[in-house]
Parts: structure tokens; C-alpha cells; sequence
């Protein structure tokens, strides 16, 4: 029998407060939980990234990548997790999303919300810290290079990164 632990944080600025497994991970609370289903659960291990969500151990930090499959529960209190739902919707897609559909980055989309909250990290550690012109697109690869699709590749998803980083006054310097 699994133990259980009660813990208390937020998604997507909701607060949750509930009682877990212990090793229940967060892809799984997710989508069965909270019903949100735009965290995908491919590989199980990490390595894909399509699970992707972001944290904040504060809500004043800088966002960091967080494995959705390979996260218990149980080791999220205190701190803020946003998902691919927190970032747009349907109706009024993020800059992000929205620069996805208009680059046709993505061909099944399994991959895409890992993509899609990894960019939006990047975008955050740019508005902190920008970037020279020159340095743009090892920033590009830095952020979404370990995320695999196996449908369309890359270029696409990078060339639409690279268009709604420069679209975004004050992210790259000369």
C-alpha cells in the first residue's frame, strides 16, 4: 500500500490542497485529476520532454522546467506550476501557440505543449536577460533542444521561437 501525504500548491494560479500517493506523478494528477489533458505523457522517463511543465519554488522566481512524468506530487508543496493550458487557449492563443500555427511547427502536436512551455521559459529568462543578435539561436537550442518530435523536426519550431523572440521588443540586443 502506497503511502499518503497531504500537499498544497498551485496550477495554472489555482489553489490545490489534497491528500496524494506518494507516488503519484504530476502528468497523472493532471489529466486525471484536474482534467487537464495538455501535458502529455510519451516516453515516462524524462527524456522527451513533451511533459514538460514550468515551476516556481516562489512565485518571484525565474520559471524552471519540470518533468510531469517523472515529478511526484508529493514534492510539489509550496510551489507554482503552470501548464500549457495556463499559457493561452482555443480561443485566445498565446504568442507562443499562436507562432507555432502560423509557422505549421508542429504536424500531430504530442510534442508541442513541452515546446510550447519550454519557449515560454525561454521568454521569461529573455525579458530578464537578453540576448545578443549572434546568441539567439544557441538560446533557441539551449531551451528546446532536448525535446524530441518525431514528425515535423526542428526548423520549424525554431524558426517560429526565433520569430516570437523578435517580435518581442527588448528580448535581443544588437
Amino acid at each position: 500500500m502506497t503511502d499518503l501525504v497531504p500537499v498544497q500548491f498551485h496550477v495554472n494560479g489555482r489553489a490545490v490542497k489534497t491528500t496524494v500517493p506518494t507516488d503519484l506523478s504530476l502528468v497523472d494528477f493532471l489529466r486525471e485529476e484536474l482534467g487537464l489533458s495538455g501535458t502529455r505523457l510519451c516516453c515516462g522517463i524524462g527524456v522527451c520532454k513533451a511533459c514538460t511543465v514550468a515551476a516556481r519554488r516562489v512565485p518571484t522566481s525565474q520559471a524552471q522546467p519540470m518533468l510531469a512524468c517523472s515529478t511526484p506530487v508529493a514534492l510539489l508543496q509550496g510551489q507554482s506550476i503552470t501548464t500549457v493550458e495556463g499559457t493561452g487557449s482555443m480561443e485566445r492563443p498565446s504568442a507562443v501557440q499562436q507562432a507555432f500555427l502560423d509557422h505549421f511547427a508542429f504536424q500531430c502536436g504530442y510534442c508541442t505543449p513541452g515546446f510550447v512551455m519550454a519557449t515560454e521559459m525561454l521568454l521569461g529568462r529573455l525579458r530578464a536577460l537578453p540576448v545578443k543578435r549572434d546568441q539567439l539561436d544557441a538560446a533557441i537550442e539551449d531551451a528546446v533542444g532536448q525535446h524530441i518530435c518525431r514528425c515535423t523536426g526542428y526548423a520549424r519550431y525554431h524558426q517560429a521561437i526565433r520569430a516570437v523572440v523578435l517580435a518581442e521588443k527588448g528580448l535581443v540586443t544588437a
